[in-house]
C-alpha cells in the first residue's frame, strides 16, 4: 500500500505529536525507522534534537539525510529501507531542484512504490503533488508551482488559515486555471492519501480544516471535507 501524509503545518516540528501519532499507525513496526529530510531549510541542523525528542533513541530508530553534506552513496537503498521518510517544510522550489540533482526524485518514488510511509509538513507536503501554492519565490506571496513529484494528481495549499495570502491566491489561481484543480489544509490538518487517491483527512486540534478546492465556471467551489479530530 503506497501511504502519503500530507500536512497544512504541524508534527513535531510545531509542538504537534497528535499528527507524527498518525503517521506512526500506518507503519506496524515494533521499532519504527525514520528519516528526515532537512532539503527545505538548506539542511539547517536545528531539526535534529526536536527529531530525538519526539521519536526517542528508546523506541525509534532516526536519521537525517542532508545533501548539502552527503554521506549517503545509494539513496534509493537508503531511503527504500525507511518505514517512514519525514521531509520538512521551507524553500518547495530550491528542494526539488536539489533533490533532482542528487536523485532523490527517483529515490522517493521508488520508497513510496515500495511501501514505506512518506509524510511531510508545508513543503514537505507540496512536493508530492503535482502543483502547488508556495512562497518559495517571496516571502508572504502565494505563487503556483508547477513541478512537483507528482505522486498524487492536482494541487495543494498548506497554512490555508495561518498565511493571509494563501486563500485569495488559491481561489484566484485554480479560478483561473493557472493552477489544477485540488487540495488545501489549514495547519494542524492533513490529508491521508493512499494509492494517490486522498482518503481521509485528519486534524490535531479543534477547528482545523481541509478543503476540496475546484474550478467553477468562472470561479472556484471550495468544498470542506469531513475532518477526523485525532486524540
Amino acid at each position: 500500500m503506497r501511504q502519503i501524509v500530507a500536512m497544512g503545518g504541524g508534527g513535531f516540528l510545531m509542538d504537534d505529536p497528535a499528527l507524527d501519532g498518525f503517521v506512526l499507525s500506518l507503519t506496524d513496526a515494533r521499532r519504527p525507522r525514520i528519516c528526515f529530510l532537512p532539503t527545505a531549510s538548506g539542511d539547517h541542523p536545528g531539526s535534529d534534537a526536536a527529531l530525538r525528542e519526539a521519536f526517542p533513541d528508546a523506541s525509534f530508530d532516526t536519521s537525517v539525510l542532508r545533501l548539502f553534506d552527503r554521506e549517503v552513496a545509494d539513496l534509493t537503498a537508503f531511503l527504500g529501507d525507511q518505514d517512514v521518510v519525514y521531509v520538512g517544510g521551507g524553500n518547495t522550489v530550491s528542494m526539488l531542484a536539489v533533490w533532482r540533482a542528487h536523485g532523490v526524485d527517483g529515490a522517493l518514488r521508488r520508497a513510496w512504490e515500495t511501501g514505506v510511509v512518506l509524510a511531510g509538513v508545508s513543503a514537505g507536503a507540496n512536493c508530492w503533488f503535482e502543483a502547488c501554492t508556495t512562497d518559495s519565490f517571496l516571502l508572504g506571496s502565494a505563487d503556483p508551482l508547477l513541478d512537483g513529484l507528482g505522486l498524487v494528481a492536482g494541487s495543494f495549499t498548506p497554512h490555508y488559515d495561518g498565511e493571509p495570502a494563501r486563500r485569495p491566491a488559491v481561489h484566484q489561481l485554480v479560478g483561473s486555471g493557472a493552477l489544477p484543480d485540488g487540495y488545501a489544509c489549514d495547519d494542524f490538518a492533513a490529508l491521508h492519501v493512499v494509492d494517490a487517491e486522498v482518503q481521509d483527512a485528519v486534524a490535531s486540534r479543534a477547528g482545523a480544516r481541509a478543503f476540496r478546492v475546484e474550478r467553477a465556471g468562472s470561479g472556484v467551489s471550495e468544498v470542506a471535507l469531513d475532518v477526523r479530530r485525532l486524540s
